[in-house]
C-alpha cells in the first residue's frame, strides 16, 4: 500500500488525492506544515508528497516551489489539476440572527490558508470587512482552531470536507471569488505512480540557469524549443538565493524527457553553457467533474 504525506484531514490536498486515487487504498498521513510533508518523504516515511504548486487565481507557490528546487531532490511523477473550492465554516448556533438566520457580521475573526484567504477576497470585503483575518499552516488548520474556541464568533475559510470532519457548519458555501479556481498539484516521489485512468498529457519539467554576462542567452534558450515546435506551458523566473540577480528559469514542456526533439533540445542548451536539471518527467491529469462529484458523496 502507497504511503503518501499530505496537508491535514479536510484540505484541499486531502479532497485532491483521495480524487486522484479515485477510490483506491492507501495510507494518508497527514502534517501540519508544508516543511514536514516534504521531509516525511524525503526521510523514508512516505512514499510520496502531495503538494500544491499553481492556482488559476493566485498563480505559483512559491514557497513549495522554493521547496523542489532548494530543499529537495525529490522527482515529480504525476501532476493533476483539481478545483479549489472553498467555504466559510464555523458554529451556525454562534451567528443567528433575530430571525433565525445566519448573521455573518457576528464573525470576529477569520482563519485560512493566505492562498485560501487571497482567493475569497470579494465576498470576504464585502459580507465580513470588520472580521480580522488570521493566517494558518492550512485551510484544515483553520477549521480546527475554529472547532476548539467555541463560543468566541471565530469562523474559518476550507472544504466541505474539512467542515464534516470536524463536525462544523457551512455558513456560506463556494465563496471564491472566481468559479475557475483550481489548483495544480504534484506527487513527488522517487517511484513512479500507476493511476487508473488515461492521462491528459505527458509534461516534463525542468530548470535551466544561465551563463553569468551572455547577452542573449534566454532568447538561445527559448529558440532551442520554439524551431523544434516544443510546446512550453510556463515558464516563471525564481531567485536562486546564491547572488543578488542570478535567476533560474521553471519551464514546463509538453512532451517527455525521451523524445528525440526534448533530448536534442536539452543539449543543446547545456552546449550554451546552461545549466539543466529535470525536475521530472510525468503524466498530467485534468479534472472531470463528474468523478468528483462520486468523491465528494463518499467522503461527505
Amino acid at each position: 500500500m502507497k504511503r503518501i504525506a499530505l496537508l491535514p484531514s479536510g484540505s484541499v490536498s486531502h479532497e485532491a488525492i483521495l480524487y486522484l486515487l479515485n477510490g483506491e487504498s492507501a495510507e494518508l498521513i497527514h502534517h501540519k506544515l508544508i516543511s514536514d510533508v516534504f521531509m516525511s518523504t524525503v526521510e523514508g516515511r512516505s512514499d510520496y508528497s502531495v503538494i500544491p504548486i499553481e492556482n488559476t487565481i493566485e498563480g505559483s507557490v512559491s514557497l513549495h516551489m522554493d521547496w523542489l528546487v532548494n530543499e529537495v531532490d525529490i522527482p515529480l511523477q504525476v501532476e493533476w489539476v483539481y478545483p479549489s473550492r472553498q467555504n466559510l465554516i464555523g458554529d451556525a448556533s454562534e451567528f443567528r440572527g433575530e430571525d433565525g438566520s445566519v448573521d455573518l457580521r457576528k464573525i470576529k475573526r477569520i482563519y485560512s490558508h493566505p492562498v485560501a484567504t487571497a482567493q475569497c477576497r470579494q465576498f470576504l470585503s464585502k459580507y465580513v470587512p470588520e472580521a480580522e483575518l488570521e493566517p494558518c499552516g492550512s485551510t484544515s488548520e483553520g477549521v480546527k482552531i475554529v472547532k476548539e474556541n467555541p463560543g468566541k464568533s471565530w469562523a474559518a475559510i476550507g472544504t466541505s470536507l474539512g467542515a464534516s470532519t470536524h463536525g462544523l457548519n457551512i455558513l456560506s458555501d463556494n465563496i471564491t471569488d472566481h468559479d475557475n479556481n483550481y489548483t495544480r498539484f504534484v506527487l513527488i516521489g522517487h517511484q513512479p505512480v500507476e493511476v487508473s485512468r488515461s492521462p491528459e498529457h505527458v509534461k516534463t519539467s525542468i530548470l535551466v540557469t544561465l551563463p553569468e554576462d551572455a547577452p542573449g542567452a534566454l532568447h538561445q534558450v527559448l529558440s532551442a524549443f520554439a524551431w523544434r515546435r516544443l510546446n512550453l506551458s510556463r515558464i516563471e523566473s525564481r531567485p536562486t538565493k546564491k547572488k543578488l540577480g542570478n535567476y533560474y528559469f521553471y519551464i514546463d514542456i509538453m512532451d517527455s524527457a525521451d523524445s528525440v526533439l526534448l533530448t536534442a533540445a536539452l543539449g543543446e542548451i547545456e552546449v550554451l553553457g546552461c545549466q539543466v536539471r529535470v525536475l521530472g518527467s510525468y503524466p498530467g491529469f485534468a479534472y472531470e467533474r463528474e468523478k468528483t462529484k462520486g468523491v465528494a458523496a463518499r467522503h461527505s
